[in-house]
């Protein structure tokens, strides 16, 4: 519908509140992209000295503090394992709790209250446990005089104590969108496979995953994305191996040249192509079921 007229005044003063908003909330983003640019001659600041790829090179070729890419090849499978972790677990939870089970209240409030707690809270408290649990072992080695005990070292890791401080971050995020999306789901068509003579792995595998499917690609996105960028609960949990996050917060405080900032833009890319897959998952997947719907003939 055409609008005569001009616009109200007030039309104007929502639309720069909009824009400020926007400004405020990708202009950092916006910033270090374009600093991260800079000639070799190029500052932290503005005005830009020359354009140039010069830090994106040096970042290559290692920042020299740190091993920049071991953090990044660890955050990386980190947020991998994590992604497939958080979707098998809130898919098979979300199924769970759409059947129904004893004790499902109190169960789905201990699984979103990491959301209410700080996430340095459950970082320390997360650190602590792996550190009792070390404990406990030396004693118990002291006690048997078992060797292999004794040489453990600890149990504080990337894929113990660093995965459970994720996971309680990125699955009350999936079990949430589970639940909004088997609250949508028709039970007709299970109903209709069973009766066809499917069993419930093949009604599972066979209609249920496909229909869902789209929402699986957004809970993997929240997976890896959530885990990708993960600071506070890394920070008492993750043991020495340190992830690229926490390393580049180190580096603010020793590094004083743009290659930070190329850092930064190489981060925020591997999210965005993150994003872009998953839309492309979800894209084809539409494009899949258009193709298989089958026009009723006309007369």
């Amino acid at each position: 519908m055409r609008r005569d007229g001009p616009r109200p005044f007030s039309f104007y003063v929502l639309a720069s509140v909009f824009g400020l908003f926007v400004l405020f909330l990708y202009g950092p983003t916006l910033t270090i992209l374009a600093l991260s640019f800079q000639g070799p001659q190029g500052g932290l600041t503005f005005p830009m000295n020359g354009v140039s790829t010069f830090w994106f090179s040096r970042l290559w070729a290692g920042l020299g503090v740190v091993d920049i890419w071991a953090a990044f090849r660890r955050s990386l499978a980190l947020g991998l394992v994590v992604m497939g972790l958080t979707v098998t677990i809130a898919f098979f939870a979300g199924l769970a709790f759409r059947k129904g089970f004893l004790g499902q209240t109190p169960l789905f409030y201990v699984a979103v209250a990491s959301l209410i707690v700080p996430s340095i809270v459950v970082s320390l408290g997360i650190g602590l446990e792996f550190r009792l649990i070390d404990e406990g072992i030396k004693a118990l080695a002291a006690r048997t005089g078992w060797g292999f005990l004794q040489d453990h070292g600890t149990v504080m890791g990337l894929f113990t104590s660093g995965l459970g401080a994720h996971l309680t971050w990125t699955l009350p995020f999936g079990l949430l969108i589970m639940f909004a999306v088997f609250n949508r789901f028709n039970p007709a068509y299970e109903e209709a496979a069973r009766d066809l003579g499917a069993t419930g792995p093949q009604s599972l595998r066979h209609v249920v995953v496909p229909i869902i499917l789209p929402s699986l690609v957004g809970v993997a996105l929240f997976g890896f994305t959530l885990s990708w960028d993960e600071l506070a609960r890394t920070s008492q949990a993750i043991g020495g191996r340190n992830t690229l996050p926490l390393e580049l917060q180190g580096l603010t405080t020793t590094v004083t040249t743009p290659e930070i900032y190329a850092l930064g833009t190489v981060t925020t890319g591997v999210s965005l192509l993150v994003i872009g897959l998953a839309f492309g998952s979800f894209l084809a997947i539409q494009r899949r079921r258009a193709k298989r719907v089958t026009l009723p003939e006309t007369c």
